[in-house]
């Protein structure tokens, strides 16, 4: 992986790995790796750039990362890192490491801007796990391997299940002989209407247009600019960018 530097703005980063090593630096100034279980949240507001470089120790890397949307008075929030390892948590017949919000005892100190749930969840072979949860969120299971059954519901590798607003507890099961690993989501419905193209999160096209020609420029809005590479930004369409759409709430 050797992704060079290139911007965001209006959203965090949350990068979780199940295996491999990535260097991140930053035009904060940081410098850190990353490992499976640990955590980097990058927040870009109104303006960060990074780069991600798989280090030679890393033969495959293989994770997650999450884009969180921030809430309209806090999209030009200042840039911030933050890097966490939580710790394991043993509970009927799972390991669970929490890294942002709360669960099963369990609390990220980590800072967000809207309330979250995220969580590595690893069930062992033929162990059911039920877990309770906030009924104000909606939650997602991405299943990364192993087959887990949620609520009448058997997902498979690469699937996400999603339960709506209204569970208060959440049961797993792993009918399988091997343990499944899983990464649990959670968070109360974004009312907000984004527009949203290429690394950019804005509210109206003219944001994105401004972002993008702030990254060419290669504008102080970023931050210093770090060695190496650069990211160009691609062409805009030839069309005005639009909101997406939020579905019914449920």
């Amino acid at each position: 992986m050797n992704m060079p530097q290139h911007p965001h703005t209006g959203l965090q980063t949350v990068s979780w790995l199940f295996s491999g090593e990535i260097e991140h630096r930053d035009t904060l100034g940081t410098h850190a790796l990353i490992r499976p279980g640990q955590m980097n949240l990058m927040t870009g507001g109104y303006g960060i750039a990074h780069s991600e470089v798989s280090t030679p120790n890393a033969a495959v890397v293989h994770g997650v990362q999450l884009w969180v949307a921030l809430p309209g008075e806090h999209r030009d929030a200042d840039r911030d890192f933050q890097h966490y390892v939580p710790e394991l948590a043993r509970v009927d017949g799972a390991g669970i490491r929490v890294f942002l919000g709360t669960l099963a005892g369990s609390t990220s100190p980590v800072r967000t801007f809207t309330p979250l749930l995220g969580a590595e969840i690893v069930i062992e072979p033929h162990a059911t796990l039920t877990l309770a949860v906030d009924a104000a969120f909606e939650h997602g299971l991405l299943v990364d391997s192993g087959d887990i059954r949620l609520l009448d519901t058997v997902l498979r590798p690469a699937e996400l299940g999603y339960v709506a607003r209204g569970a208060d507890t959440l049961t797993l099961v792993n009918e399988t002989d091997a343990p499944a690993r899983t990464i649990l989501l959670g968070g109360p419905p974004f009312g907000e209407e984004i527009v949203m193209w290429w690394n950019f999160i804005g509210r109206s096209h003219e944001d994105i247009v401004k972002a993008r020609e702030d990254w060419e420029a290669s504008s102080d809005r970023f931050g210093e600019e770090l060695p190496g590479r650069r990211l160009p930004a691609p062409a805009l369409p030839n069309a005005v960018i639009t909101p997406r759409r939020n579905p019914p709430t449920r």
